[in-house]
């Protein structure tokens, strides 16, 4: 079950819908590439990573805390999940 603070400020199936998609972009972009991201791509990655820092807040992660768990090695599929356990959603 999301948390009720979630469904409202996402929306319940187009939260899951654009995370989806914010995920499978993140893994796009988090690839090897040759080349530069697109203006597109970068505004694509920009609101998905304010979603993201929004998200956490919600649940008590701050945007150093997610840094220092990015560096520690956790990868942004994996921060993904850990958000949403903390939300009592699924990833």
């Amino acid at each position: 079950m999301r948390s009720p603070g979630i469904e409202r400020y996402f929306g319940h199936s187009l939260w899951s819908t654009r995370m989806r998609r914010e995920q499978q972009f993140a893994a796009a972009a988090s690839s090897d590439r040759s080349e530069p991201l697109t203006l597109a791509q970068k505004e694509t990655l920009h609101r998905a990573v304010a979603k993201i820092v929004a998200l956490a807040g919600q649940v008590g992660v701050s945007a150093d805390q997610m840094i220092e768990l990015l560096k520690s090695g956790m990868t942004v599929r994996e921060l993904l999940q850990y958000l949403a356990a903390r939300t009592g959603g699924v990833a």
